[in-house]
């Protein structure tokens, strides 16, 4: 495609007239438990502000999701000035509420295959996971400042370019017309169920209204209020979308990722969302508007 006099890819006439605007916004404290929603959330170089700050660890110091464990999205992170508040529905276990510290003990840590320094939460909050999931060992740890986990360098502008405890990019967006079509394809595949998703099942940051399904697959550089973003590779799917997110309990049909992969499969992929890197920092709001600056 044609290059602008500023380097910028000339996009469609379709996409100059798109009105695309942030639904919603969302961080997850806890890497795996429930997500918390914001109206406003403040940008750094490594995603939103506290979005996956924090991991749980087995024994070993591996990082553990609802992959290996469903039961995580049922403890509730609420996040009031820097302290968090912990629970856990039908459970006789009080909230626990604790200030995550950076003056732990270090402990080295593994999420995918990065090794890394984290800092322990300590005592308290390891012993209220481990008796709310009934986990044996598992510790509550925080992202080291002073470690830096990069990016992947295939999709990295430069070196070291850091990112939280997610699974490997900044920040995640979805599309809400992209789960529309989901969910009418649903419809038409279980018409007596009725069986619908919510956009939390695929656990992004930022939720885009629009009205084209999968538009998101030709962007490569957009910008969301002042702020330019780089779109680095769609995200690939796993079972974590067939886990309820307020109960923990897994789809037995294995849906939506079974109907996903009847019309996402790339490559043996199953895509949905896009993987954003921040060129900069600052703040983003919903309602704040979305603009295609390149397209693939």
């Amino acid at each position: 495609m044609a290059e602008s006099s500023a380097g910028i890819s000339q996009v469609s006439r379709r996409d100059q007239v798109i009105k695309m605007q942030v639904r919603e916004l969302w961080i997850y404290p806890i890497k795996s438990c429930q997500g918390i929603p914001l109206e406003t959330s403040e940008v750094t170089l490594k995603g939103l502000k506290w979005d996956r700050e924090l991991m749980i660890v087995d024994k070993m110091g591996k990082f553990l999701t609802q992959r290996q464990e469903a039961k995580l999205a049922q403890i509730k992170v609420q996040l009031s000035s820097n302290q968090l508040i912990l629970s856990i529905k039908n459970n006789h276990f009080s909230p626990f509420q604790f200030t995550p510290n950076l003056a732990g003990e270090k402990k080295p840590v593994q999420i995918w295959n990065d090794y890394t320094i984290a800092i322990d939460q300590g005592d308290q909050v390891a012993e209220w996971l481990q008796k709310s999931l009934d986990l044996e060992g598992i510790r509550l740890v925080r992202q080291s400042p002073e470690h830096i986990r990069p990016i992947d360098p295939n999709y990295a502008q430069k070196e070291d370019e850091p990112v939280s405890f997610s699974d490997g990019y900044p920040i995640l967006i979805t599309n809400t017309a992209s789960l529309d079509e989901l969910n009418r394809r649903l419809r038409e595949i279980y018409p007596r169920e009725s069986l619908t998703f919510p956009m939390n099942r695929f656990r992004p940051n930022i939720i885009v209204e629009t009205d084209f399904p999968f538009l998101e697959d030709q962007w490569r550089q957009i910008q969301i209020g002042l702020i330019e973003f780089a779109v680095t590779k769609s995200c690939s799917r796993c079972i974590v979308t067939t886990t309820d997110q307020q109960t923990g309990e897994r789809n037995l049909l294995l849906e939506p990722l079974r109907t996903l992969s009847q019309f996402r499969n790339f490559r043996g992929k199953i895509l949905f969302g896009e993987n954003l890197v921040p060129r900069k920092t600052g703040v983003l709001s919903v309602g704040d508007f979305v603009q295609v600056l390149r397209k693939r």
